[in-house]
């Protein structure tokens, strides 16, 4: 399976909609069977466009590639912090994101999601969580211990200042949980007066091993994982996780 880590510039929305399509065409010359895009990718925190724009704008883009899993990361209707996922046209997934970074002033902007998600595609089972949430080990512990989910998904808006947390977070969720995950970072960002410059994408496997980059967004992985782990929580985990965190 090929993965396309978008390594996205974010500028003024409706530049950012017309170029979503274009990296979408790219992905697709470049053989990707997913593509993922960070967290607030079209608007920053500053910048705004309609809900209804963006959600035509993604079901007509995975509906001209419609073989393609795609995973945008948005802002709902529902004043929420979104990511939402697609294939053939129509959303198969949606997130809210629950652990809102409070130093940037988030739980002021966004209200709380209150489940973590995981959905069924033709890869297994994968689960979505965002940015900040990826602090909290008990995010992707109960999407592999309920949904057992083979790979986690994580767009983001994280500073470069920080990249070393940020690659430490993602592959310490991964060896915990033995599974796939997948770290998509906003690269920087030029939105008049907000400038923001972005952490590295990251992609790593259930033993912690860093997945080099094909061509600086393509990843290559094996779904499900044929390599061995040490300790598979599936087999020698607790018994069970709260449910009410989960949805499908």
């Amino acid at each position: 399976m090929k993965i396309w880590l978008s390594r996205w510039v974010t500028g003024r929305p409706k530049d950012n909609l017309r170029r979503t399509g274009e990296e979408l065409d790219r992905a697709s010359s470049a053989g990707a069977d997913m593509v993922v895009f960070p967290e607030l990718f079209l608007t920053g925190y500053s910048g705004v466009i309609t809900p209804e724009e963006a959600r035509r704008c993604f079901s007509e883009l995975s509906g001209g590639h419609p073989q393609k899993l795609i995973l945008f990361g948005t802002v709902s209707e529902e004043k929420k912090n979104r990511a939402t996922m697609w294939l053939g046209g129509r959303e198969v997934l949606r997130y809210d994101k629950v652990n809102l970074f409070v130093p940037n002033g988030e739980d002021k902007l966004w209200e709380r999601g209150d489940r973590y998600a995981a959905a069924e595609t033709p890869y297994g089972r994968i689960g979505v969580v965002v940015c900040n949430d990826i602090r909290f080990p008990e995010a992707s512990r109960v999407l592999r211990m309920e949904q057992k989910i083979g790979l986690l998904l994580v767009p983001a808006w994280w500073p470069w200042r920080r990249n070393g947390t940020w690659r430490t977070l993602l592959r310490a969720r991964a060896i915990e949980n033995a599974i796939h995950v997948a770290g998509c970072c906003v690269s920087s960002a030029d939105l008049g007066g907000e400038k923001f410059s972005g952490a590295g994408n990251y992609l790593f496997d259930p033993l912690g091993n860093e997945a080099p980059a094909i061509d600086d967004s393509l990843y290559e992985i094996d779904l499900p994982f044929r390599g061995e782990v040490l300790v598979d929580p599936l087999k020698v985990g607790p018994a069970g996780c709260p449910s009410r965190l989960c949805r499908s």
